[in-house]
């Protein structure tokens, strides 16, 4: 296999630790430093990365020669200006999601890694769950038909940011399943929302992509909700797919459910005389899991070893970005469409 993979992560809090822990199950990977700001944090990864040189200076890490790698964990507001210095070091990057706020700063981070032949990654975790990759293959072999429309509901009671709002924090998820399995150039977006906690932070926001082919995405985003539901709604012309990740075992159900026109001579007085509503079995599948963030992981570290293009690269997070931005401007026009 060769020399260890060496890796340095910044960023340790809620979501780094886990990083932290799958990166250091990866086969022929070494953590060789960590990088946060607050001391606390730092003496709490002695346990999780005993071996990693503990720092809270990041240009510690980007001028250590021997790290080829460079994680990103921390706020989403400072995911652009550390991605970019580390690739500016000559460093692989996986950076967490949204890999930037605007645009411009996401097409600048591709552009640097391009230029300068980087691997560079963004964590859209669901792409590398075994759920969500169950349904995408029954999708992609037509399975389901023509895929209509999809729906997500991310809810929960916290945790409640104060950089980003509700539709910020929680949306990409969905928006990078729903580019995935609509497959289509979305033309134009729509969103609504309100701030009940802080002063111009959305708790709460619904959303709407249009893709140019009238199929679309509808998602709900809150942190503000008695429910925890991490679901989406796959409609197809032959049947429906509901993933829900908070069931611990059964996370899929097929729906053999679809709307067929009746055989024989146009002769009907109206289209719906001509349609018949089939409704038969749910079909619950043995779908093998993993931990979504260790082939996550893993993935990172076979693109920086084989030097392929990540599933989730730079340009799949620029997609994600100039959507959610739209998202973001129609939010603040009260729901005003918005073109893409």
């Amino acid at each position: 296999m060769g020399d260890p993979l060496r890796i340095g992560q910044i960023g340790i809090g809620y979501w780094g630790k886990n990083l932290l822990r799958n990166f250091r199950a990866q086969e022929g990977v070494t953590v060789a430093a960590v990088c946060d700001r607050r001391q606390s944090v730092l003496d709490a990864a002695d346990a999780l990365a005993p071996e990693a040189v503990k720092t809270a200076r990041y240009d510690d890490l980007l001028n250590d020669s021997s790290i080829d790698a460079v994680v990103v964990a921390t706020e989403t507001p400072t995911h652009a200006e550390l991605a970019e210095k580390a690739l500016r070091a000559g460093k692989h990057v996986f950076v967490e999601k949204p890999i930037a706020q605007t645009v411009q700063d996401a097409q600048r981070l591709v552009d640097v890694a391009d230029d300068k032949g980087l691997v560079l990654m963004v964590g859209h975790l669901l792409i590398y769950h075994p759920a969500f990759r169950y349904v995408d293959s029954l999708i992609q072999s037509g399975e389901l038909g023509d895929v209509y429309y999809l729906y997500s509901t991310r809810v929960n009671l916290g945790i409640i940011r104060r950089n980003e709002n509700a539709l910020e924090s929680l949306a990409p998820h969905d928006l990078s399943v729903a580019l995935r399995f609509l497959d289509s150039r979305p033309a134009a977006v729509s969103a609504q929302g309100q701030a009940y906690l802080q002063p111009d932070v959305e708790d709460v926001a619904f959303g709407t992509v249009y893709f140019e082919d009238n199929r679309l995405a509808h998602i709900h985003t809150s942190w503000l909700d008695p429910h925890k539901m991490r679901k989406v709604t796959v409609v197809g012309s032959r049947r429906m797919a509901v993933i829900d990740d908070m069931e611990s075992v059964e996370k899929v159900r097929l729906y053999d459910k679809g709307v067929e026109m009746k055989p024989g001579e146009p002769s009907y007085a109206t289209y719906a005389e001509a349609m018949s509503i089939r409704v038969g079995d749910i079909r619950i599948p043995k779908i093998p899991m993993e931990e979504p963030l260790r082939a996550e992981c893993r993935h990172f570290v076979e693109c920086v070893r084989e030097n392929k293009r990540p599933e989730t690269d730079g340009q799949n997070g620029l997609q994600v970005v100039r959507v959610l931005a739209a998202m973001q401007e129609s939010l603040r026009n009260d729901g005003a469409v918005v073109e893409l």
